[in-house]
């Protein structure tokens, strides 16, 4: 499934990359504001198409859902970028932007940053799960688990699920509560609540302005389109089966950020509207380079290329794996499981 060549970079550790990638650090901001021109002016213009098309053809308007829902999830890249603090110099610019992005991708950002933060620290470590990331149990906690448990894993992980219902329920109704941070401060609620009154007049100024059908047939369908997309592109970006888990003195950041991260290689249209996150490992290993110079690491050290590499067609494979096998060290699906529970 995944490809690695034999001249990878094994002999350099991942602490030595992050120092060597240092460089690509720090935004430039004239390419900043361009990235931001070129995402939500086209987002806006598909968006106002998709509505003009509702009195001519629904098929025509599903087939312009599609291009307007890859805008948004590129809105989302450039939030995701402005929580790492990449996308501006300033702290603040990063910030501001990405709260006010957040009234369109649904996402309180302060909430947001703090979560993706914790992902980002503790990726690929068995200790410290459950924050930021999809839940994925070993085989020995699966086994340990009583039907119910089973039951309620198994539905969890499935597809239906993970990339059906899953998104929809994050975006449309998780996100509106800061659930997990009741005692982390006020900022989190004003965050969240603050999002939720700038949702509330974008929605409501959507449904006076263009009728309920704006809203109802094409901009909700466009969030949850984009959700579904966003959230199969951070399951593949960590769900693959060689993929890096480890717990206590043998987890190390630097390591699981290399390791633990796919390079997903997707075609050049896509690699640009999901503003190059299939870079991942990339990422991981130095999470304070833009999106837009990504590509020139990968430019300048050809060899990070065939680092945990794997193509769209192989992606649709990783939906499969279920659970993390620690003697194996390897995710498996839950047919390999029962055939070594069977064979046990």
């Amino acid at each position: 499934m995944l490809q690695r060549s034999a001249d990878a970079p094994q002999e350099i550790s991942a602490a030595d990359w992050l120092n060597r990638l240092n460089r690509y650090r720090g935004a430039r901001l004239y390419r900043s504001l361009w990235e931001v021109a070129v995402t939500v002016v086209p987002f806006a213009i598909f968006w106002g198409l998709a509505y003009a098309s509702l009195s001519v053809s629904w098929v025509l308007t599903l087939f312009l859902l599609i291009p307007a829902a890859g805008f948004m999830v590129r809105i989302f890249m450039i939030q995701h970028d402005c929580g790492h603090g990449t996308f501006f110099k300033k702290r603040a610019s990063n910030d501001w932007l990405g709260r006010v992005l957040g009234v369109l991708t649904l996402t309180p950002y302060d909430v947001w940053q703090r979560s993706h933060s914790i992902h980002h620290a503790t990726t690929g470590n068995l200790d410290h799960r459950g924050t930021g990331d999809i839940r994925t149990l070993t085989v020995r906690e699966y086994a340990a688990l009583p039907w119910y448990g089973k039951l309620n894993y198994r539905l969890y992980r499935h597809p239906l699920v993970l990339f059906g219902l899953g998104p929809a329920y994050v975006f449309l109704l998780q996100h509106r509560l800061p659930l997990g941070y009741f005692r982390s401060g006020w900022r989190f609620w004003v965050s969240s609540m603050a999002t939720n009154a700038g949702i509330a007049v974008l929605l409501g100024a959507i449904a006076w302005f263009g009728g309920i059908e704006a809203l109802f047939f094409v901009h909700l369908p466009i969030v949850v389109l984009a959700a579904t997309i966003g959230v199969w592109l951070f399951y593949v970006q960590h769900q693959f089966e060689d993929t890096h888990w480890r717990q206590g003195n043998d987890w190390n950041v630097h390591e699981a950020g290399l390791e633990g991260s796919s390079h997903f290689d997707l075609p050049p249209v896509l690699r640009w509207m999901t503003a190059n996150i299939g870079m991942h490992h990339v990422h991981h290993l130095s999470s304070r380079i833009p999106f837009y110079r990504l590509p020139e690491v990968l430019r300048d050290y050809p060899e990070l290329r065939e680092v945990r590499t794997i193509t769209l067609v192989d992606s649709l494979k990783c939906a499969k794996l279920k659970l993390w096998d620690e003697d194996r060290e390897r995710l498996i699906t839950f047919r390999e499981y029962e055939e070594g529970a069977a064979a046990a």
